[in-house]
């Protein structure tokens, strides 16, 4: 099968890699609006990629503002659509595009949420499915950076083109594993900032969360979190589990750790502090899985589980809640 990457960034050229090892797929063209040297047509113009190649599906890894066009677009021509999160910068883009996927049937549209195939999270996953440690009571999740290089300049920062700051870029992240742990949560309070960085959007977001069934739940996306920091708590009956650290491609935020902790009952009231169960991950084969799942679904080998545009909508409600509240600048 024939496909294209739109937008040759960093993570454009990953999924070309990965697309060439596999031998389901293959790696015909590229799109960038910063014109780059490949072994295969390159096009400044997506439009004119669609026009003059055969494929059979794109990958499209651009900014923000212009993924709701490309993926319409592709749907509407009849092609397979892997895309990279956040799908859009507002509810009203994921809405367009789940239009685009209902007018084509049979063509499979998944977004890019990699997290969900990160080893520590299928475990965890794995666990909680099983049953073994009850109810899903909090989940307590921090997802921050040191911003970067003229972070302040970066496009992520023009709400324009990515429809937010920190949250939509890097926290929603976490929230979509929040969401995909305890599919029924909502907003129910938020607070953004702009603390250190002089940008139009935030750069630290709170968001406070809960379920019908009274789980609840506690965001923090930062961008002033000079020491790298991914942690997901996860609170349950019989234990909790914990994801420390994530593999990345900077590695910044390596290692990847899963602690499990099992509760141990004395005359009917937990002992506190169990040792734990420690797993830790060296080898990061999410992308790999990620487009697996993507290339089951088009072979019709199995319905895709991760990243829907039923994913997709969730999270950008989630995300459109968590915007409802002003911009506090604590900048002078």
């Amino acid at each position: 099968m024939r496909f294209a990457v739109i937008g040759f960034g960093g993570i454009g050229r990953r999924r070309a890699n990965i697309i060439d090892k596999r031998q389901d797929f293959d790696f015909v063209a590229a799109c960038d609006v910063q014109v780059a040297e490949t072994t295969v047509p390159f096009y400044t113009d997506w439009r004119q990629l669609l026009d003059k190649e055969q494929l059979d599906g794109v990958f499209v890894c651009t900014t923000n503002d212009v993924i709701a066009d490309v993926v319409v677009t592709a749907l509407g021509r009849g092609l397979h659509v892997f895309s990279e999160k956040p799908p859009g910068r507002n509810v009203a883009d994921i809405l367009r595009m789940r239009d685009a996927e209902a007018a084509a049937p049979g063509k499979v549209l998944k977004f890019g949420f990699n997290h969900r195939f990160h080893p520590s999270v299928l475990k965890a996953a794995e666990l909680i499915d099983s049953g073994a440690f009850g109810r899903l009571l909090t989940l307590r999740g921090a997802y921050g950076k040191s911003g970067g290089y003229r972070y302040e300049t970066n496009w992520r920062n023009d709400p324009e083109r990515s429809g937010g700051g920190i949250l939509i870029d890097q926290g929603i992240h976490m929230l979509d594993l929040m969401s995909m742990f305890c599919p029924e949560l909502s907003v129910i309070a938020s607070q953004r900032s702009k603390s250190y960085w002089d940008t139009a959007v935030e750069d630290n977001a709170m968001v406070l969360l809960a379920s019908p069934e009274g789980a609840m739940a506690s965001l923090h996306s930062s961008a002033t979190q000079w020491k790298h920091l991914f942690r997901l708590e996860l609170g349950l009956e019989k234990g909790l589990i914990v994801l420390d650290g994530i593999l990345s491609g900077t590695g910044s935020y390596a290692p990847e750790v899963l602690l499990v902790y099992r509760t141990a009952l004395k005359d009917g009231y937990p002992v506190p502090n169990p040792v734990p169960e420690v797993s830790a991950y060296e080898v990061d084969d999410s992308w790999d899985r990620e487009v697996a799942e993507f290339a089951a679904a088009i072979h019709g080998e199995a319905p895709l589980r991760h990243g829907t545009s039923d994913d997709a909508l969730r999270i950008m409600q989630l995300v459109a809640a968590s915007y409802d509240t002003p911009v506090v600048s604590m900048i002078s």
